[in-house]
């Protein structure tokens, strides 16, 4: 085995040692011995040769195209670093997994993807990958395992977890590859996604192309360590550094590292030192931090030279079938490029069918029947039922399975389903509850408890930019079928950072779902309708509601219209819209008001997006009069949407302006009596319904 050559400490490149032998897609790969080192045989280099140079010409041509404006917006080339993506997915089977990131074309081409799609992609036309909604940073295709290019630095990392958990789930023999730049190893979901991945021994090798700069600055002036495969150690899995510009030494590394993934044996940490040949982006148009010495060092390693300068050593008519390659690509791009160009434009109408997957029709029961059950186990026997009735649905979170959770929502689950279908997670909000987004994208329905709403903070990258874009940004194609739930709002003395109501976060994001049931029945009939959705949902519970309150629940399985509000007390003088805990004590106020000669209708919108306009409307018409309740702050809460609705939607039907009940715009105090006075009570219903007469 022939040793990889000492390379200059200065320019960062790595100092290792033998190549290893290695199989591809786990066959084994013959090699054959030329000029002293170990390389595998023709024909093989004769397709790196050939992925290389295709990458190569489409991002030549993608820049001249971004010149002309032609590709707008930006795009990020992937010029000097083709040996990385080529020698990682030669070991590849076509049912294999990549996640990619913002420079993500050579990922997309290596693993087989269609350049007349992508090149149309990048032109923003309606035959490319995404219909035009994604661009360069978002090509993406399912049936070729190419869960997508993303825009977010390091989020391939979770996302690829999530298909790595799927693929163990299901017992599949699958490999993950999340591609990352040095940059995203200084993100917190590296960490986590290693830790996450190492502790299932999940089928992932995370990939590092350290291109040694960011934007503008040298990865040395932000990272800790000299090599950033050496955090491997902190997880206990393999780390190895190589020289990501020898496609021999990628294809050889990452055979091992697929090998051992397919094995069963967990995760690898692969860093492969490399250089962009231009900017950050094509865009960027920045001062170059880089010397003329780097440069040209690197430059003169060119990935291409070294593969062309391989083949002629080793290869019989080596140069006469590498000059047919170069015809074949260079005719193969510029029908792609002609195929961009004439190809239409999207219709604006692609824009709002491309958010949400459509609901599924469900009839709700006409009688809750006899039964009672509380909200807490409501919820439960929901998750009971959707699991036995679909083995692709499953839980995940802090203490899912060991307790069943703080609130013992998730109580019994494991006895009966086993911890393979309920998972205790690490502390780690973002990573598995983007594991979960992962899992989903690949066809699992994950249900994800966050223990305690407020921490959803830690979560809002993997929902917002993932979860609630994924479909839309890969033209309205895929589903991302996700259930993300637990307990919200005060009244049990947890003070500021665990007593929010965050429902207008949501409600504000195209792409998700936003539900929030208030009692037994509704609870059990949502979540079952949530878990079969093929959207991701915010499943939003209150506290307050799980302290034993019950109420009539069907035995039978049964689900709820999504997007349906409930009269829960009809009336003819104020329309009332409450949510949550409110609506109890919206009901309350009505009882109250009723010995007072004032008729109240109170509705539970249930779903908060999509919302139920056309009952809160025809209610409007009828009282004259409306008022909205709930727990989150006044100012800048959902209640404003729904009076702008009515205002725009029924102004004329108003006798009296839309009053609103919410919170004090503080933060939660921690003091019982203080609590008390933030969170509207029956008394300030029932005033400020009387207020309005």
């Amino acid at each position: 085995m022939a040793k990889r050559a000492q390379k200059s400490p200065r320019t960062g490149t790595p100092r290792t040692g033998a190549q290893r032998k290695t199989s591809a897609g786990g066959a084994q790969t013959a090699l054959a011995h030329a000029g002293g080192q170990t390389l595998p045989e023709p024909e093989v280099l004769e397709r790196m040769f050939s992925t290389m140079y295709r990458i190569r010409r489409f991002e030549e041509h993608t820049a001249e195209l971004f010149q002309a404006g032609i590709v707008k917006g930006t795009a990020h080339s992937y010029i000097g670093e083709e040996a990385i993506a080529t020698g990682a997915c030669l070991n590849l089977n076509p049912d294999d997994y990549i996640g990619s990131n913002h420079r993500g074309h050579g990922h997309c081409i290596a693993k087989g993807a269609d350049l007349k799609r992508m090149m149309a992609e990048l032109m923003g036309r309606e035959t490319g990958y995404c219909r035009g909604l994604g661009g360069s940073m978002h090509i993406a295709d399912l049936e070729l395992g190419i869960l997508g290019a993303n825009g977010i630095v390091a989020a391939t990392m979770p996302l690829g977890t999530g298909a790595a958990l799927a693929v163990k789930m299901r017992g599949g023999k699958q490999v993950v590859v999340a591609f990352f730049g040095d940059g995203g190893a200084n993100q917190g979901i590296f960490h986590e996604s290693l830790n996450l991945a190492a502790v299932w021994e999940l089928p992932i090798v995370f990939l590092c192309e350290n291109n040694q700069y960011a934007l503008n600055t040298y990865y040395r002036q932000t990272t800790s360590v000299e090599r950033i495969a050496e955090r491997a150690k902190a997880y206990g899995i393999p780390g190895h550094t190589i020289d990501g510009n020898d496609v021999i030494a990628v294809y050889q590394t990452m055979g091992e590292a697929v090998e051992r993934a397919r094995a069963g044996k967990g995760p690898t940490l692969i860093e492969a030192l490399t250089w962009r040949w231009g900017q950050h982006s094509m865009r960027a148009n920045l001062r170059e931090p880089r010397s003329m010495k780097e440069m040209e060092y690197w430059m003169d390693r060119d990935p291409i030279k070294h593969i062309e300068a391989l083949l002629e050593q080793n290869g019989k008519g080596a140069k006469q079938r590498m000059k047919k390659v170069r015809a074949a690509v260079d005719q193969e791009l510029d029908a792609a490029i002609d195929f961009g160009k004439e190809s239409p434009e999207p219709d604006a109408s692609v824009l709002l069918a491309s958010v949400y997957a459509p609901h599924a029709a469900h009839e709700e029961p006409a009688e809750a029947g006899e039964r009672e059950l509380t909200f807490t186990d409501a919820l439960n026997e929901a998750m009971h039922q959707e699991m036995e009735r679909d083995s692709e649905v499953f839980v995940m979170g802090e203490d899912v399975a060991e307790t069943g959770g703080i609130f013992q929502i998730t109580k019994g689950l494991v006895e009966k389903f086993g911890r393979a279908r309920v998972r205790d997670t690490p502390i780690s909000e973002a990573t598995f509850c983007g594991t979960g987004v992962g899992a989903a994208i690949c066809g699992m329905r994950p249900i994800i408890e966050v223990q305690i709403f407020d921490f959803v903070t830690l979560m809002m990258d993997m929902i917002v930019n993932q979860a609630a874009k994924f479909r839309y940004m890969l033209g309205g194609v895929p589903t991302v079928p996700i259930v993300i739930r637990g307990p919200q709002g005060g009244g049990i003395r947890l003070a500021a950072q665990h007593s929010q109501s965050l429902e207008a976060w949501f409600t504000h994001i195209p792409g998700l779902v936003v539900i929030a049931p208030s009692t037994p029945f509704d609870a059990k009939g949502l979540l079952t309708a949530a878990i079969r959705d093929d959207n991701p949902v915010i499943f939003l519970e209150h506290k307050l509601l799980y302290l034993g309150q019950t109420g009539p629940v069907p035995e039978a399985p049964y689900a709820i219209p999504i997007g349906k509000a409930d009269i829960k007390r009809p009336g003819s003088d104020v329309t009332v819209v409450a949510t949550q805990i409110m609506v109890s004590r919206a009901l309350a106020a009505a009882a109250q008001l009723e010995r007072e000669g004032i008729s109240v209708e109170v509705i539970d919108p249930r779903t908060l997006r999509p919302l139920d306009e056309e009952t809160i409307l025809e209610s409007v018409s009828r009282t004259h009069r409306l008022l909205i309740a709930h727990e989150a702050c006044t100012n800048g809460g959902f209640g404003a949407e729904v009076s702008a609705m009515v205002n725009e939607k029924a102004f004329d039907d108003l006798d009296a302006p839309i009053r609103r009940v919410g919170a004090l715009d503080v933060p939660m105090p921690f003091n019982d009596a203080l609590e008390r006075t933030v969170i509207p009570s029956q008394e300030k219903i029932a005033d400020a319904i009387r207020e309005m007469f």
